[in-house]
């Protein structure tokens, strides 16, 4: 092989992990996010953690965040809790440090 041949190797592999990291970032913020909004309706531990499956689930309605931030506010809503769109989005920006945070801690 080449040098050309081996760094573009590199690049794709790079690029991979790069993705792969990112898609467990998302899910991560997703069952985070899940498990605040189970705790905001009260949930009890297995329903929340059930609820948090469906939140990961929800993001592969569409791309983007939307489908996600739409179930959780009809959620939040249909539980009688008194939420609005800018604060799931808020929450999700939270959660999305957060996870990153927790993955970079178990890489270590």
């Amino acid at each position: 092989m080449t040098t050309f041949d081996d760094r573009e190797k590199a690049f794709e592999n790079l690029y991979a992990r790069d993705q792969e990291m990112q898609f467990k970032v998302i899910a991560r913020r997703n069952r985070l996010l899940g498990a605040w909004a189970a705790n905001l309706m009260g949930l009890t531990d297995v329903e929340a953690e059930s609820y948090a499956k469906d939140v990961v689930r929800a993001d592969f309605e569409e791309a983007g965040d939307e489908d996600v931030i739409r179930k959780v506010l009809g959620d939040l809503t249909s539980a009688g809790v008194e939420c609005d769109e800018a604060r799931i989005r808020e929450a999700l920006e939270h959660k999305a440090v957060e996870a990153k945070r927790q993955l970079m801690e178990g890489m270590s």
